[in-house]
């Protein structure tokens, strides 16, 4: 599948009666006189980006009476346990030890079946890949499929018709590069796209510097959310045409940029949901003067007691 501007915008359409149109933020972080909009995509329906992805999967197919699977770190476990409620489809998710227990909490409140085994988001794919062997369940990827790689990609179609005045540069989290790769269909150049990683889950990164898809070992604060072992064939290629550069962030500046998020604009979000807004804060990423910056605030599936 070629994914298009498009077959974005047609999935846009197909998907909006059943998403949410998250604001965008103007904030000032002092010291940088850049202006900055955050998307504030953690409002999306179960608490990140990957209910567009679910959507996509699921509208206009005719599923098997087993219904959905996926394998999730967490957040797109949730998403496809919400888009199943809400289209009366049957869902299992697999998660990882590492999964927070808030993630779990709401996957569960969400109706669907849960399995935890396995230490990492790696570890459970194959357990629901047979899973969909022995029932007949639709396998619903995280990341690394045409439909969920267009689903996420409406994200930058909306944020585009949010920026009146335009924005020179996009900064987002990177895990297995559905949502990066998704803004990289939509944008083809027109802006300049960061990557965002932490050190200890640097699978994007890694990939371009061998210049092919390679295996890591993810760990660290964020690893529950962009803890993907191998960044996506469909992401990757788009993201070396597309994407300027990955930047990377430790742990510290994550927990740096959650408290400074809630601490100014009540924003609560989870690690990996504030890695692109660490980017700046930290000064990993030093913007250009009058440089208009978007950041994309992914996900907030925490809990004000962790936080």
């Amino acid at each position: 599948m070629n994914i298009t501007r498009r077959t974005i915008a047609d999935c846009w359409d197909l998907i909006i009666p059943f998403i949410r149109r998250t604001p965008v933020l103007d904030i000032e972080i002092p010291g940088l006189d850049n202006p900055v909009s955050l998307k504030l995509e953690y409002l999306q329906h179960a608490g990140s980006f990957k209910t567009r992805g679910a959507f996509a999967n699921m509208l206009g197919t005719k599923l098997p009476k087993a219904g959905v699977a996926a394998a999730s770190g967490g957040n797109h476990g949730a998403a496809v346990a919400y888009a199943a409620s809400q289209l009366g489809i049957k869902a299992h998710i697999f998660v990882p030890e590492i999964a927070s227990p808030a993630k779990i909490s709401k996957i569960r409140k969400l109706g669907a079946d849960i399995t935890i085994a396995g230490k990492t988001y790696a570890d459970v794919v194959g357990s629901c890949d047979d899973y969909c062997l022995q029932t007949g369940a639709v396998p619903i990827h995280a990341y690394d499929s045409p439909d969920t790689l267009t689903g996420q990609a409406t994200m930058a179609a909306e944020f585009e018709t949010q920026m009146l005045d335009g924005v020179d540069t996009v900064l987002m989290a990177v895990g297995g590069g559905g949502l990066i790769g998704g803004a990289a269909a939509w944008y083809r150049g027109s802006v300049k796209l960061i990557g965002v990683e932490t050190e200890k889950c640097a699978t994007m990164q890694k990939a371009l510097t061998a210049g092919k898809p390679v295996t890591i070992t993810a760990s660290g604060i964020a690893a529950d959310s962009l803890g993907a072992a191998r960044i996506g064939s469909l992401s990757f290629p788009l993201a070396r045409q597309f994407v300027d550069h990955v930047c990377l962030v430790d742990d510290d500046d994550i927990l740096v940029a959650q408290k400074w998020l809630w601490e100014n604009v009540r924003i609560l979000s989870e690690p990996g949901g504030a890695a692109a807004f660490a980017a700046i804060l930290s000064g990993k990423y030093t913007p250009q003067p009058l440089e208009r910056l978007g950041i994309i605030i992914c996900g907030a599936n925490s809990s004000a007691v962790t936080l």
